[in-house]
């Protein structure tokens, strides 16, 4: 394998008449335009998030899930470590929630969410609230936050770029480590879902310092905003049963900012790497769903006739041009009833499944390279 693998007499007239005059009050009565009831109050929701240093294994159970066997040679070109090879295990910064300001407490990741992987923690809202995040960065090197979507003041963009700005606008550009900024973000009708939606759409979240550089660290998570009156007070779809959030990625661990310190700690004998080789730079493009490769991906559970929502987003540059596959069952994705989606990097799209058939299931990027360097995974029907 080589080179970068690369959406109804008088008397029954009378009667008739009265029938006619009935029925056309009826038509009348609910004809008239409905008077607007109250407005929900809007909900501020509050999520205080670091960017962490993490060491991130994409292949923890040391096998290859989808076939139950050892690594294969081939696939040990991704995940075996060696003198002169990184291996499955990487440093990477990744967002993390806390449960409160001091930031010194995870907060638990539940059950449903623990797919997720890599990403950051889930963003919920229903239009016409506030997200507001309290981000600390807790890395060695400038971070922030940018969102897809939502509506932001300049000084909650996470972009640094010759904006006009200065001052205490700038102050969300580039987190400094060890610094804190909160980020305000305001969800309007334009951040839910347009007229051939369902009842929520994704967006995302990620660093925009060094944009390429911070994505393929790791930073980059999901926003799900429901329609107006169609959300739990968690600001979860009340019309669904599961979510699931999937982002297809090569990510580059050559373009991390953590490279050398990936070298110097995980290669058997870090003076034999050479950095510009082909086939070390090959090793470092782990083709991964949520940051897992060959199956890693913790199985994705459902019920048979449940409302199951996926998320789906791309992300990567040119060799991420992904098409996720569902066996088994099908989806429908803007509209259209299919089994297959197409992403191409930084797009987001919805699919909805309403599973019939029982049982283990593959789910994988259907781009043949991709296939075979381990961009798969398997969701369960019972």
């Amino acid at each position: 394998m080589n080179g970068r693998w690369c959406r109804a007499g008088l008397c029954a007239a009378g009667l008739v008449g009265a029938a006619l005059g009935v029925a056309l009050f009826v038509v009348a009565v609910t004809s008239a335009p409905a008077e607007a009831g109250p407005v929900a109050p809007s909900t501020t929701r509050v999520h205080y998030i670091a960017a962490d240093e993490v060491d991130w294994d994409y292949a923890p159970s040391g096998k290859n899930q989808i076939t139950g066997k050892p690594f294969s040679e081939d696939e040990d070109v991704f995940v075996a470590n060696g003198s002169d090879r990184i291996g499955a295990v990487y440093r990477k910064a990744l967002y993390r929630e806390y449960t409160d300001a001091s930031f010194t407490t995870l907060k638990p990741i539940p059950l449903k969410w623990r797919h997720l992987g890599l990403l950051g923690p889930p963003i919920h809202a229903e239009v016409g609230d506030t997200i507001r995040v309290v981000f600390k960065n807790q890395t060695r090197f400038p971070a922030s936050v940018h969102p897809h979507g939502v509506r932001y003041a300049k000084d909650a963009e996470g972009a640094p770029y010759n904006d006009g700005t200065s001052g205490a606008k700038k102050a969300d550009d580039d987190v400094a480590p060890g610094r804190t900024h909160t980020y305000v973000w305001e969800v309007p009708d334009r951040a839910g879902p347009g007229p051939m939606d369902p009842s929520s759409v994704m967006w995302m979240y990620h660093s925009h310092v060094d944009e390429a550089g911070d994505t393929n660290a790791g930073l980059m998570g999901p926003i799900m905003v429901t329609a107006r009156g169609m959300a739990r007070p968690d600001g979860s779809p009340k019309d669904v049963d599961r979510e699931f959030v999937n982002v297809y990625s090569v990510m580059d661990e050559n373009a991390s900012p953590y490279l050398h310190h990936n070298i110097e700690t995980f290669a058997g004998d870090p003076s034999s790497v050479d950095s510009s080789d082909e086939e070390f730079g090959e090793s470092n493009l782990m083709h991964g769903i949520n940051g897992y490769v060959y199956g890693n991906l913790p199985l994705m559970r459902m019920n048979k006739g449940e409302h199951v929502r996926f998320y789906l987003m791309g992300m990567g540059t040119e060799v991420d041009l992904h098409t996720p596959h569902w066996h088994g069952n099908t989806v429908t994705v803007m509209g259209m009833r299919t089994d297959v989606a197409e992403l191409l990097p930084a797009s987001m799209k919805t699919a909805d499944m309403v599973p019939d058939a029982v049982g283990t299931w593959l789910f994988h990027c259907h781009v043949n390279d991709h296939i075979a360097a381990g961009m798969l995974a398997r969701y369960v029907v019972e």
